[in-house]
């Protein structure tokens, strides 16, 4: 007997070892014991999990701050973790929330079959899971909180339409270099900006020479890629489009190592990298998502679903395989060179100091900003 007492033993506290393991050092939890919920309970416990740094800085940067906040100041317990680009992390850390007592996750994928798995556990164990940012097909998530994602890449692809009639250029040779193939915001970046480009390509007006995806949004592999594009075109590209703001500067980097002109480029995130690129006529536009009013609205529903109150701001919905899932879909904005200061300034999403530091400081004045 007093043997099994003392393995039984054992086992507890490996159990609890277990439980108190998984968490990254980017880890944060806030509020906890008192915050209360509209009548008088405790807020139920928020995760947040995010997916990487190397798909876009915003994550680390800006989401995980301005969520922190936003918890904190209405009194919910929340924990922010990084998966750091990998898929099982990801699915330890959700499994290891919910054992902690988390009722509410705020999920960005890193692909939809992983985190389909994670809502298919979250559910069957009641919680509930918002899609922040990235859709997860074939999920059962509660609600779905981003852009609307068709309309980014028709930014795109309007704004590298313009860009390249700007250069003079006569029917061009375009670069499609795409997002992620596991994420489904990239498949419908695509969307958009082929409603604009294939039309262009059915008329004979431009002509698209490479149409690549980049895997996991992987800024080296898509400079590999479009080497290899400008390899096998001659280097005969006129324009790229490029999905978001670091696959841009990867064309940038490989035109420069190549002591090529200057081309349209498209981004998105409004990076400080884009920003500085478009000061320099490396980059013709970026798409800028409110990264703030996304994480304000994510931040907002999640914290209504932990005080038990009505959801607020879901105005929308998307198709969720025949289903429709309670949506918030927020409106992004192009920005050129033109409206650097009317959006990303003035939101104070970006500093001045952010972008116009060095050789950057004469065209951020020439500029306006």
């Amino acid at each position: 007997m007093r043997k099994t007492a003392l393995a039984l033993s054992a086992f507890a506290m490996a159990g609890a070892v277990f439980a108190g393991c998984g968490s990254d050092d980017n880890s944060s939890s806030g509020g906890g014991s008192t915050s209360t919920t509209g009548g008088g309970g405790k807020a139920q416990k928020v995760a947040v999990l995010l997916p990487d740094t190397k798909s876009s800085i915003r994550w680390e940067s800006f989401d995980r701050p301005l969520l922190q906040k936003a918890f904190d100041s209405a009194g919910v317990p929340v924990e922010i973790q990084n998966a750091q680009g990998d898929k099982s992390a990801q699915q330890q850390q959700a499994e290891q929330a919910i054992t902690n007592g988390a009722k509410i996750l705020l999920l960005t994928n890193l692909d939809s079959g992983s985190s389909a798995a994670i809502e298919a556990n979250a559910k069957s164990r009641g919680v509930e899971v918002i899609d922040y940012d990235r859709l997860t097909l074939k999920g059962s998530r509660d609600y779905y909180v981003s852009f609307d994602n068709v309309k980014v890449g028709k930014l795109q692809g309007e704004g590298l339409k313009k860009c390249l009639a700007d250069s003079g250029a006569s029917k061009p040779n375009i670069a499609e270099l795409n997002g992620s193939p596991t994420d489904n915001n990239a498949t419908l970046f695509k969307q958009g900006y082929d409603s604009v480009l294939d039309p262009m390509y059915k008329a004979g007006e431009a002509k698209k020479v490479a149409d690549q995806s980049v895997p996991d949004w992987d800024n080296q592999q898509a400079l590999t890629i479009f080497e290899q594009m400008l390899q096998k075109t001659n280097n005969k590209i006129n324009g790229v489009l490029a999905a978001n703001d670091g696959l841009g500067n990867s064309v940038v980097s490989a035109l420069k190592a190549r002591k090529l002109k200057q081309l349209p480029v498209t981004g998105q995130d409004a990076t400080p990298e884009g920003i500085q690129n478009i000061l320099s006529g490396d980059q013709c536009m970026t798409v800028y998502k409110a990264v703030r009013a996304e994480a304000d609205a994510a931040s907002k529903l999640a914290i209504s679903l932990a005080k038990g109150e009505k959801p607020t701001g879901v105005t929308a919905s998307v198709d969720n395989k025949g289903t429709q899932t309670p949506a918030v879909l927020l409106k992004p904005v192009s920005v050129t060179k033109d409206n650097i200061k009317e959006t990303v300034i003035k939101d104070g999403f970006l500093k001045r100091s952010d972008i116009c530091a060095g050789k950057y400081t004469s065209l951020c004045t020439s500029a306006g900003i």
